[in-house]
């Protein structure tokens, strides 16, 4: 890489914007972790409750795995579709 390409690729708009939106599903990521770990949570204490899993959580912890799923592969460059909420929740 030379100097020109390294100093065109410093200007780019593309790259810090796309620092920007990172940087948000980094933070929406970490909300996502907590959420998922409380729907462990109720889901282990329905279990012990009620002998087996509540059917509304399971879909709800799917969602959210899929959800973190899409966030890393946008932020490890592995596509460049945002997750929500810049597309649709994703579905069970």
């Amino acid at each position: 890489m030379n100097n020109e390409q390294l100093k065109q690729n410093l200007t780019s708009a593309e790259h810090w914007m796309r620092l920007l939106f990172m940087v948000l599903f980094v933070i929406l990521l970490e909300i996502a972790g907590v959420v998922m770990l409380a729907t462990i949570v109720l889901q282990f204490l329905f279990a012990i409750v009620s002998g087996g899993p509540n059917e509304n959580l399971r879909r709800m912890g799917e969602q959210i795995a899929s959800y973190i799923y899409q966030t890393l592969q946008f932020l490890i460059y592995n596509t460049e579709e945002k997750p929500f909420p810049f597309s649709e929740w994703p579905q069970s």
